[in-house]
């Protein structure tokens, strides 16, 4: 025997179509919260609404997990009772100065928020990588638009419990951090990895500088271009300079002990160090004023969907 079909009454009808009216796209979600997607009323109300907001019908013989289907995405500060703009604010501070967790954790004090020095180090694992990708996202477009004319490569040691390993980063011409890889050696494999990596999310470069590294010299002859190599004594000074900011971090957290944190460390703080480095010594001081205001105005604007 069929079972009766359920109906809605006047109320749970005018608080659906006010709910479709303010979700426009998330018409399904509604209905399925509601718990009415089959009913004859819904599909009034649905009929009603779909000239304007393009609405499609909901698929029969969809599982409960279907009212995510059409969600916005959610915040990421969802299930944190402290202020986002407080976690932005210590994430930025970590990441951005070479402080460490305890400093962080007293600076914050001397204004009023108390937090322990282990909730800043949760919130930047959290919340640093998101921050990260979003700031990378956001320019990635433009590197692709300038940053071929000239790359420097350079590799500097960092131990990890006692055991050396390689960190080895590109920039640009302007001194963008492009990449950031770890490796356990330094041979013509490792060169291959970074170069790769390189080319495959910025394309090719017009030159490429190095210090005198043979495997930088067999990496680009397997990729097809020795041609754009260029080495020399002080070539690569823009390289050997953008390691410092990173050594200046790397003494304040008293070094690293997974090679997987050192990765997650060193792509996180690149994408920060690009976003709040304005170059201050080659420009006025008011558009150095505009730009770091703008770039600190950006980063308060970040995960808010």
């Amino acid at each position: 025997m069929e079972k009766p079909k359920k109906q809605l009454t006047d109320k749970q009808t005018a608080f659906l179509e006010h709910l479709l009216g303010d979700a426009r796209g998330n018409v399904r979600l509604a209905m399925d919260m509601a718990g009415y997607a089959k009913t004859t009323a819904v599909q009034e109300v649905v009929g009603n609404l779909r000239g304007h907001c393009q609405i499609k019908p909901p698929l029969s013989g969809r599982g409960p997990r279907s009212r995510f289907s059409s969600m916005t995405e959610r915040s990421p500060f969802r299930y944190f009772k402290t202020s986002p703009e407080i976690i932005r604010l210590a994430v930025m501070m970590y990441i951005r100065f070479p402080l460490s967790l305890r400093n962080v954790e007293d600076l914050l004090h001397e204004r009023g928020i108390d937090i322990s020095h282990e909730t800043v180090r949760f919130w930047w694992n959290r919340f640093g990588p998101l921050m990260a990708a979003e700031i990378k996202q956001k320019r990635i477009q433009q590197l692709r638009a300038y940053s071929k004319w000239k790359w420097h490569v350079d590799e500097v040691f960092v131990k990890i419990n006692g055991e050396r390993h390689y960190l080895w980063r590109a920039v640009d011409a302007e001194g963008e951090v492009l990449e950031s890889v770890v490796t356990k050696r330094r041979n013509k494999d490792a060169a291959l990895k970074m170069l790769k990596t390189l080319m495959k999310r910025y394309g090719r470069a017009e030159r490429i500088v190095t210090d005198r590294l043979r495997s930088y010299g067999a990496a680009l002859r397997e990729l097809g271009c020795p041609a754009k190599q260029e080495t020399g004594r002080w070539l690569n000074n823009r390289a050997e300079n953008s390691h410092q900011p990173f050594r200046r971090k790397e003494r304040a957290m008293q070094r690293f002990r997974q090679m997987r944190s050192l990765q997650k460390f060193a792509s996180v703080h690149a994408s920060v160090f690009n976003h709040f480095n304005q170059d201050r010594s080659h420009i006025h001081r008011a558009h150095f004023k505009q730009s770091r205001t703008a770039a600190l105005i950006e980063w308060r604007g970040l995960l808010t969907g």
